[in-house]
C-alpha cells in the first residue's frame, strides 16, 4: 500500500499556484494597453490550459509513480533532453527571438526545451551521485558531474541562456555538496565559474552591461538601467499594503516585461510589502518542506533528486526577486509558478511530481 504525499510540500506549492495565477492575471492586464485583448485572451488561456490543467494532471500522474523505477531511465531522458535543446539550432525548427535560439516550433507549437534540459542534468546527476557513492568525495568522482554540468552548460551558453546555467550549475554543486563533496573541490569550482563569468562579460556586451548596472543602477536610467529603475518604482510605490489587486500603473506601460521576468515589480506594486512577504515566505516554505523530504528520502537517489529539484526551482525565483530589488544583477530568468510561461510551469508542476513521489516513500522521523 502506497503511503500519502507530503501534505505541508503540496499545501506551499498549492499555495504558489493559486497566488501565482492571480498575480499573472493581473499584470496580464498591461497587454490590454499594449497589444490589445486578443494577445491578453491568448496568454492568459495558454497559462492555464497548458501551464496549470496540464501541469497538475502531469504532476499527479508521475507522483503515482515509484521514482525509483524511473533511475535506470536517467542516462537516456538526458541524452535526449540534449538532443532536444539542440534542435534550437537547427533552421525551421528553432526559432530565433532578439538574438537567442531557445525555443521549438513544432507544428505551431513552441516550447523551450532548455527546461526539459535542466529537469534531466538534475535526473541524471542525482543518479550519478548515487552510483559513484564513496568516489564522490575524490577529484576522480567529481570529473563526471564537472562533466554532465559542462555539456548542459556549453549547449546553453551557445543559445545563449547564461540565466539558465547559473541556476542550473547552483543546484549542481548543491548537490554534490549534500551527498559528501569537499569544500576545497566546492571552492575550485567556485573561482573557475567566477573567472568564466568574468570572461564571458568581456566576450557578450550585454552580461558587462547587467553587471554595471548592478554596480550602478542610476548610470542609464532609460538603456540599460531602465528596466531595474522601473521595477524600484513600481515595488516602491505599493508601500505596505499595496495599491490592491489590478491597480498597478507600471505594468500598463513602464515595465518591460510585466508578465515575464518583471512580474514580482506588479505583485509588490499590487499588493505591498506584506503581499510580497507572503510570496517570499510560500518560496521559504516549498523550499524547506521540499529539502525536509530530501533528508528523509529512502535512498540517496531520492535525497539528491528531491534536493536538486527544489533548489533548482527555489533557487531559480530567488535569484528572480533578488534581482528586482537590486541585491543581485538582472537576469531574465521567470519566476516559477507566476510568470508567463506555458512550458516552464508545466516542467516545473512535474518536478514537484517526482518531489511528491519520492515523499510517499519518506521514511518516518
Amino acid at each position: 500500500m502506497k503511503k500519502g504525499v507530503d501534505y505541508p510540500f503540496l499545501l506551499a506549492t498549492g499555495a504558489l499556484l493559486l497566488l501565482g495565477f492571480l498575480v499573472f492575471l493581473s499584470a496580464s492586464l498591461g497587454l490590454l494597453a499594449r497589444e490589445g485583448g486578443a494577445s491578453f485572451s491568448s496568454v492568459a488561456t495558454n497559462q492555464f490550459l497548458f501551464g496549470i490543467v496540464l501541469g497538475i494532471f502531469g504532476a499527479f500522474v508521475v507522483s503515482r509513480i515509484d521514482y525509483r523505477r524511473l533511475r535506470p531511465l536517467a542516462l537516456i531522458f538526458f541524452g535526449l533532453a540534449v538532443l532536444l535543446t539542440l534542435l534550437t539550432f537547427v533552421p525551421g525548427i528553432g526559432v530565433e527571438l532578439k538574438g537567442a535560439n531557445r525555443w521549438l516550433d513544432v507544428l505551431g507549437f513552441s516550447f523551450q526545451p532548455s527546461e526539459v534540459l535542466k529537469f534531466a542534468s538534475i535526473f541524471y546527476l542525482a543518479a550519478l551521485i548515487a552510483n559513484l557513492r564513496k568516489e564522490i568525495v575524490t577529484l576522480r568522482g567529481l570529473m563526471p558531474l564537472a562533466s554532465i554540468l559542462g555539456i548542459s552548460s556549453i549547449i546553453l551558453l551557445l543559445q545563449p541562456d547564461t540565466d539558465t546555467v547559473l541556476v542550473l550549475t547552483l543546484a549542481g554543486v548543491s548537490m554534490y555538496f549534500l551527498a559528501g563533496g569537499k569544500i576545497r573541490y566546492i571552492l575550485g569550482l567556485s573561482i573557475l565559474a567566477v573567472g568564466a563569468l568574468a570572461l564571458l562579460a568581456f566576450m557578450r556586451p550585454y552580461v558587462m552591461d547587467r553587471i554595471v548596472t548592478f554596480v550602478d543602477p542610476a548610470r542609464d536610467p532609460q538603456g540599460s538601467g531602465y528596466q531595474i529603475q522601473q521595477s524600484l518604482i513600481a515595488i516602491g510605490s505599493g508601500g505596505i499594503l499595496g495599491k490592491g489587486f489590478g491597480e498597478s500603473t507600471q505594468k500598463f506601460s513602464f515595465l518591460p516585461e510585466p508578465i515575464g521576468d518583471s512580474i514580482f515589480a506588479v505583485a509588490a506594486e499590487e499588493f505591498g510589502l506584506w503581499g510580497s512577504l507572503l510570496l517570499l515566505l510560500l518560496f521559504f516554505a516549498f523550499l524547506a518542506t521540499g529539502l525536509r523530504i530530501a533528508a528523509r528520502a529512502p535512498d540517496l537517489f531520492g535525497g539528491l533528486l528531491s534536493a536538486g529539484l527544489v533548489i533548482l526551482i527555489a533557487g531559480q525565483s530567488f535569484i528572480n526577486i533578488a534581482s528586482l530589488v537590486g541585491i543581485f544583477p538582472l537576469t531574465g530568468m521567470p519566476l516559477l509558478f507566476v510568470s508567463h510561461g506555458g512550458t516552464a510551469l508545466l516542467i516545473t508542476l512535474l518536478e514537484v511530481g517526482v518531489i511528491l513521489s519520492i515523499s510517499r516513500q519518506m521514511r518516518k522521523s
